[in-house]
């Protein structure tokens, strides 16, 4: 009976071959030392779980504990393209007008260029001389804030940022949220758990340095203290004083999200707390006028249409004095996504005009162009 004791604590794996493929990845994964030595301690216990009957429960619970550790990419960062004159081209090559937001972001880049370049050259001053354009960017970056109405292009100007620096990018809605949990994961303890959207968006771009959007954060619940918690759990996440060990509650381990560029959009600012307020760089986005929509269409998502449905230049094109008229319809709206649909819809009716032989192109003017844009069409704009 006196060695009973001593039997129970030695991990016998021979009948359990799932814990050695899981201790196995374990010790190939790339993950902090004191994650390692957690995880194998919660697989020496799963030999007393199945001695006890409860062995399945406990084992998916660990393998998915783990499964999420070893996702997260703890030392993968990518390079940040801090060639201005690039980034500027390639924001004018996605995006017409908006000069105010990207001056803006220029200065930005300026000063993250600037204030890396010196710390890298303070750790070693061999590279001075070299001044390379790809870094990374450090610490403390501006937390930008788009605001301005739907269809103004804040979401696509996020994305092209993150293009532009060579980033991976991904949207978190905020929309209707109403548990600062969804942001910060739920415990171990509790039922369903599972880790929150940011750290989500580290394992879906596989890098801890992307472009992360929190979409719409002035739809946040509406109820005071579900709002007072996430704009709570919010502040942290952006805090540098605090978001370099930001601690998911199902991970359970400081997570670094210092070098993560966070981007907000909103409509109004209305419903944002002052002290979330006093941490963003406010960015406004105005309406479009019919010039610019005019422009917008004929450089920008005329050529967008046309690749989506499969059209040459030669089967779909325009008069000059059409455009007008196409927009005219759209011109109370701000935006352009209604724009882009509309002409997605009329290029959808000239293929198939192709495609069943009655014409083997198609010319839009003012005489035909309601043929392919309905006259009702102000109902929906």
């Amino acid at each position: 009976m006196s060695t009973q004791p001593a039997q129970n604590t030695q991990i016998d794996i021979s009948q359990l071959p799932e814990i050695q493929t899981l201790l196995d990845q374990v010790n190939s994964a790339s993950i902090p030392n004191e994650l390692k030595e957690k995880l194998r301690t919660m697989a020496s216990r799963l030999v007393i779980a199945a001695k006890s009957g409860v062995y399945s429960s406990e084992f998916e619970s660990i393998k998915k504990y783990a499964d999420w550790i070893m996702a997260i990419p703890w030392s993968n960062y990518t390079e940040d393209n801090l060639n201005i004159q690039d980034v500027e081209a390639k924001l004018n090559a996605g995006h017409y007008g908006l000069e105010n937001v990207k001056a803006r972001l220029l200065e930005y880049l300026a000063v993250l260029k600037l204030n890396t370049q010196n710390t890298q050259t303070a750790e070693n001053p061999a590279l001075e001389a070299t001044a390379p354009e790809i870094k990374s960017i450090a610490t403390n970056a501006p937390i930008l804030c788009f605001v301005g109405i739907q269809g103004v292009g804040k979401t696509s100007m996020a994305r092209s940022i993150a293009s532009a620096l060579g980033r991976q990018f991904v949207r978190i809605s905020l929309g209707a949220l109403g548990e600062s949990t969804a942001l910060r994961g739920r415990s171990r303890a509790d039922k369903n758990p599972e880790p929150g959207e940011i750290v989500k968006a580290l394992v879906r771009t596989r890098v801890m340095n992307p472009v992360i959007l929190l979409d719409e954060i002035d739809k946040v619940s509406s109820e005071t203290g579900l709002r007072a918690d996430v704009m709570a759990a919010l502040l942290e996440i952006l805090d540098p004083e605090q978001n370099s060990t930001f601690r998911d509650h199902y991970i359970d381990y400081p997570v670094d999200l210092s070098k993560v560029l966070f981007i907000f959009t909103a409509n109004n600012l209305g419903g944002v707390s002052s002290a979330l307020l006093d941490r963003l760089e406010i960015i406004r986005f105005s309406s479009y006028s019919l010039d610019d929509k005019k422009i917008i269409a004929q450089k920008y998502l005329l050529p967008k249409v046309r690749k989506a449905t499969g059209l040459t230049e030669a089967q779909l094109q325009f008069s000059d004095d059409v455009w007008d008229l196409i927009i005219r319809p759209l011109g109370f709206d701000a935006g352009v996504r209604q724009l882009e649909r509309n002409l997605m819809e009329l290029a959808r009716k000239v293929a198939k005009r192709i495609v069943d032989g009655i014409a083997p192109s198609v010319m839009i003017t003012p005489q035909n162009f309601r043929e392919f844009i309905p006259q009702d069409i102000d109902v929906y704009t």
